[in-house]
């Protein structure tokens, strides 16, 4: 199964589809709003004015698994990331990422990215980084700030 293959919807239930970022680097992060690495919004909102017109995606995937940090429903969670963080890139629907009912898209990022710990997720603000060929090609942890993922997207966009 490939990246271009998936699908998510976003919180009003209209399909993104991954096949629509073909040429483009994509940065998917699960995300919550009451969690202590919740700041990390701001950083992911300075990436995406910095290279959303140099063909850089982020969405954010909001997930309630870690410590129930992810409670709003998905129209509220939505208002609050762009109220407190200014947040304009893509937000999804929320989703799960573990366990029985993980979403396709986050069965396939860990099948291609695991970790030294196994494949599952282990807390908000989990990160994957897509080249242009839809290829998973990093994964970083939850604590990895945004700003430390730019030289990564720079070297993807040849910048």
């Amino acid at each position: 199964m490939a990246f271009y293959t998936q699908e998510i919807n976003t919180p009003q239930g209209t399909t993104i589809q991954m096949n629509d970022f073909k040429g483009k680097v994509v940065l998917i992060v699960n995300t919550a709003t009451q969690c202590g690495l919740t700041p990390q919004f701001d950083g992911l909102e300075k990436l995406h004015q910095a290279y959303k017109d140099k063909n850089l995606v982020i969405l954010g995937t909001p997930c309630n698994q870690f410590g129930g940090q992810e409670p709003l429903s998905n129209e509220t969670m939505s208002e609050t990331c762009r109220i407190n963080h200014g947040v304009t890139f893509q937000l999804t629907e929320k989703i799960d990422v573990n366990g029985s009912k993980t979403h396709p898209l986050y069965i396939y990022l860990k099948s291609k990215l695991g970790t030294i710990l196994g494949k599952s997720i282990k807390w908000n603000f989990a990160k994957f980084l897509i080249d242009q060929s839809g290829n998973p090609v990093k994964r970083f942890s939850p604590t990895t700030k945004p700003e430390k993922i730019e030289k990564y997207i720079k070297n993807l966009l040849s910048l």
